[in-house]
């Protein structure tokens, strides 16, 4: 493992601490209520963090899901200022929300297995 690798791990778990904290905390947009970052990615040069998100509640209407991209969109400039400060690095990584299906994907195989047992099932 490279110690650049390391570093951008490192920055990433900061940046999911600090985002997990100033969306639940600071930003009093409503369609962020509910919302967690399950994670955060980040290349070797520390450019781009590209943060997964979920809403805790209300995550199966695609309607609420752009819109709390689209909130998110509009409070990454101010997040980003607010990492400044805390990360110490000369250029804060530029903010690109994603909505996380992961767990939709896991629960959809889930799924598919449950109904192949019962297929099977004489």
């Amino acid at each position: 493992m490279t110690s650049d690798n390391r570093r951008a791990r490192r920055v990433a778990e900061l940046l999911r601490a600090y985002l997990s904290e100033a969306l639940a905390r600071d930003v009093a947009d409503p369609r962020l209520s509910g919302l967690v970052v399950t994670g955060v990615d980040v290349p070797d040069d520390l450019s781009l963090a590209r943060v997964h998100v979920r809403l805790l509640a209300g995550d199966e209407d695609p309607a609420r899901r752009q819109a709390a991209l689209t909130a998110l969109g509009r409070v990454a400039s101010r997040l980003r200022r607010g990492l400044a400060p805390r990360l110490g690095l000369r250029r804060v990584p530029e903010l690109l929300f994603d909505y996380d299906t992961g767990h939709d994907a896991a629960q959809r195989v889930e799924e598919l297995l449950q109904e192949i047992a019962r297929e099977r099932k004489p």
